[in-house]
C-alpha cells in the first residue's frame, strides 16, 4: 500500500466524522493509536475540516464584530496547530528515511512531503464541499452542472498528486532525492518579532 493510499481514506473518514455534527465546537474524537502516522493524519484533515467551516463562518456579512474577532483568534491558533502537524508529519518522514543512502546526484523537492500532504488534505476537502454543491436539490440545473464540471477536475487532482506523492517517496527512499525541513518562522506569531508585540 502506497502512502496516499493509506492517506486519502483517513482524510475521508476525518471529514465524514465532523459532519456528523458538522459544528466547529465538536471535540475530536481521534479513532487512532497515539503516536502513529494515521493518528496524526487524521489529526491533520480534521483541524483543516473545522478550519473550513471558521472561514466558512467568517465571511458572514452580518456577523458580529466581537464574534469576528474572537473567530480569527481561532483561526490564528487553527492555523498554527496546522503548521505543527505538517512539522511533525514530517519528522516521521525524516525517521523512516534517515539510513536511506542519498546518490550523489541526488536532488531536492521544491516541499517536503508533508506540504504536499497538506494539500491533499486539503484536496479532500474542495472534493467533498464540491461534491455536496453537485448533489443540491435546492440548486439550479446549471449550478449543479457546473459544481459537476469542477468536482471532475478535483478528483483528476487528486489522483495527481497523490502519484506525485508516491513518486516523491519512492526517489527518496532510493535517494534519488532527499529532504531537506525548514521549520516555518511565523514571526507575527512571536512575541519577540512582532513589533505590534515587543513595543508593547
Amino acid at each position: 500500500m502506497s502512502f496516499t493510499q493509506l492517506s486519502n481514506p483517513i482524510f475521508v473518514q476525518a471529514i465524514a466524522d465532523y459532519h456528523l455534527t458538522d459544528n466547529i465546537d465538536t471535540p475530536v474524537s481521534n479513532p487512532y493509536e497515539e503516536g502513529t502516522i494515521e493518528n496524526r493524519l487524521y489529526l491533520k484533515c480534521w483541524i483543516d475540516t473545522v478550519q473550513w467551516h471558521f472561514e466558512d463562518i467568517i465571511r458572514d456579512p452580518q456577523i458580529d464584530p466581537a464574534e469576528a474577532l474572537v473567530l480569527k483568534r481561532r483561526i490564528d491558533k487553527s492555523n498554527q496547530d496546522r503548521t505543527d502537524l505538517v512539522e511533525q508529519i514530517d519528522t516521521y518522514f525524516r525517521e523512516k528515511y534517515a539510513n536511506v543512502d542519498v546518490l550523489p546526484d541526488a536532488r531536492i523537492n521544491t516541499e517536503s512531503p508533508a506540504w504536499a500532504i497538506d494539500r491533499l488534505s486539503i484536496l479532500a476537502l474542495k472534493i467533498y464541499h464540491m461534491r455536496e454543491q453537485a448533489e443540491r436539490a435546492d440548486a439550479t440545473p446549471e449550478h449543479r452542472q457546473l459544481c459537476q464540471a469542477k468536482l471532475d477536475v478535483l478528483l483528476e487532482q487528486q489522483k495527481d498528486l497523490s502519484t506525485a506523492i508516491d513518486q516523491l517517496l519512492d526517489d527518496i527512499e532510493a535517494g534519488r532525492k532527499f529532504m531537506k525541513v525548514y521549520r516555518q518562522m511565523k514571526m507575527y506569531n512571536d512575541p519577540a518579532t512582532n513589533p505590534v508585540l515587543y513595543k508593547k
